[in-house]
Order: structure tokens, then C-alpha cells, then sequence
């Protein structure tokens, strides 16, 4: 199992904090002495999540503040609280994601749901604590993709799937979307000379809910296919323990590299210990990158701030 260096005296931001991933990397940076902020779009189950690690590691310093990424106000209040209460953030964890809602639904700025919380909540997320990253000494970004990221396509004539909705395509876009973001990031940082150090991971095929909580979006329980699915799924997979190791390694190693892509090194690359892995070759156009950022500001109306340009 990985070890995460030491992390005392550091602030990190981890999205999604309550459940899977999220829930892991929060209780691992704190065991590691980091402060955590975990980010959560309902605070009850934040909560619960905290008392759980605090029953594991009582000595673990954690805070829960609300943030909804499908809603670009509520994005813009998390970053303005905390930077009024905090003079640095050394990491940021962008880990929260939705997966494969039944039907085309949208957050409430009117973005397809997968593309606006998974990519343009994140996005708006980190350009609005960018000042507060960069005050830290040795600030870091590390964002979570997905293998779906292999098999996505940016559609910029048609980004929020108005003409034809299919939620596998939808997602595996959002998902490549977020890797093109990181490597863009790693581009500007190196071009503006910030000591930024921007990566991304991806946890293979790691057994959390992920794959029930967006299939289940406005049922009252999850679809029994969907059950079933998940219960004789032939492909490997592995508990989340060992699947958010890519995102940890990504966020902690002293080895870790800007614009690198971390990944399970086993079968298919969906199980096992993390290695340095080969993103998309979609991922890796720096105009397209660009184009991309470009059309995040403008949806958002969040970019560059000025005075870190």
C-alpha cells in the first residue's frame, strides 16, 4: 500500500470528500497529518464521513464546508470563504464526479449535468482558488479523470448533448475534459514560471458508488439492471483502498511529475499498483487543450485572474 509522505502544516481541498475515493484520499492525507477541507455537496453526509475517519485516526484535522459543483454560485461561495479564512491552499484534490444519469438532466446554470459538475464546476473550483494555490510554497492540483477518458471525443459543436443525449459518450467527454484541463494547467504553469504542479489520475475500475449514484438520479432506488450489472461484471476490479492510489500518488509523491496521468499498473489497466500511465492522445493537442479552456471560461465566466497571469 502506498505511503503518503508526511503532510503536516499543509491545507488540502479533496471534493467529494463524503463517499469512495474522495472519502479515502481525505482519511489518508489527514493520517498523514494534513489538514483537510472536505468539500461535499450535502454537509450530513460529510459529517457522517468525518466522525467515521475521526473514530480511525482521532487525531485527524477535518473540516466540512458545502460546495455543489453543478451550481456555479455555490462553487463561487466555497472559494470565496475559504480564501477569507486561509492565506494558502498547498492541494487541491478534484476528485467529485457524476457517472451515467438515466436521462439528459442539466445543473442549474443549464450545463449537460456530466459535463458541468465533472468539468466545468472543477474548472470554475480551481481558477477561483488559483490565487490562493499559488500562495503556497509548493502548490499542487491533481485532478481525477477516468479510463473512460480513452474513448472520449470533445464535441464543441454540440458540448451539452441538446441534438442527442447518450450518457456513456457524455461521460467519457466530461472525463477527457478533465484531462485536457490538467495538462493545460501544467502548460500555463510552466509558461508563467508558477512552481504549480499540475497532474491527474485515473482509479480504474474501483468498486464504489459511483456507478449506482448516477444511475439512480431521480428513482427512488437504484435500477435493478444496474444492480445486477455491477454484481456479475466480468472485468477486474478492486476496493477503493487500492484504487485511490493513483489519485494519492498523483497528489503526494515526491516523484510525481506536472502533466503526468497516473493509473493502475494490472489487467486492462482497471486493477492494481499505480505506475505512470500514457494518456489519450486526444489529451495531448495543445491547441485543442487550449480551445477547450478557452470555451470553460467563457461558459463559466471564470478565468485567469489577472494578478496571477
Amino acid at each position: 500500500m502506498y505511503d503518503v509522505p508526511d503532510q503536516t502544516g499543509k491545507l488540502a481541498v479533496v471534493t467529494g470528500a463524503n463517499s469512495g475515493t474522495g472519502k479515502e484520499a481525505t482519511k489518508r492525507l489527514a493520517a498523514a497529518g494534513a489538514r483537510v477541507v472536505m468539500a461535499v455537496r450535502t454537509p450530513a453526509k460529510g459529517e457522517a464521513a468525518k466522525a467515521e475517519i475521526l473514530a480511525e485516526h482521532p487525531g485527524a484535522q477535518l473540516e466540512v464546508r458545502r460546495i455543489d459543483l453543478a451550481d456555479l454560485a455555490s462553487v463561487k461561495d466555497f472559494a470565496d470563504g475559504l480564501a477569507a479564512d486561509e492565506p494558502h491552499l498547498d492541494l487541491l484534490v478534484n476528485n467529485a464526479g457524476v457517472m451515467h444519469p438515466p436521462t439528459r438532466m442539466t445543473t442549474k446554470d443549464g450545463f449537460e449535468l456530466q459535463f458541468g459538475s465533472n468539468f466545468l464546476g472543477p474548472f470554475a473550483l480551481t481558477l477561483r482558488l488559483l490565487p490562493l494555490v499559488l500562495a503556497a510554497p509548493k502548490p499542487w492540483v491533481t485532478t481525477m479523470a477516468s479510463g473512460a477518458a480513452n474513448f472520449g471525443r470533445i464535441h464543441f459543436d454540440d458540448l451539452q448533448w441538446e441534438r442527442r443525449y447518450r450518457r456513456t459518450p457524455a461521460y467519457a467527454q466530461s472525463k477527457l475534459a478533465n484531462l485536457m484541463f490538467s495538462n493545460h494547467l501544467a502548460r500555463l504553469a510552466g509558461e508563467h514560471g508558477w512552481p504549480l504542479l499540475s497532474n491527474a489520475a485515473h482509479p480504474g475500475f474501483t468498486r464504489t458508488n459511483l456507478q449506482t449514484a448516477g444511475a439512480s438520479l431521480g428513482r427512488d432506488r437504484t435500477p435493478r439492471h444496474v444492480e445486477l450489472a455491477m454484481r456479475f461484471n466480468p472485468l477486474p476490479s478492486q476496493g477503493v483502498e487500492i484504487g485511490t492510489e493513483p489519485l494519492l500518488v498523483a497528489a503526494t509523491s515526491p516523484d510525481a511529475k506536472p502533466g503526468a496521468y497516473y493509473g493502475p499498473s494490472g489487467r486492462l489497466g482497471l486493477v492494481g499498483p499505480t505506475k505512470l500511465v500514457d494518456p489519450p492522445k486526444r489529451s495531448r493537442d495543445p491547441e485543442t487543450n487550449a480551445r477547450l479552456w478557452r470555451t470553460a471560461e467563457e461558459l463559466t465566466g471564470v478565468s485567469l485572474p489577472t494578478h496571477v497571469g
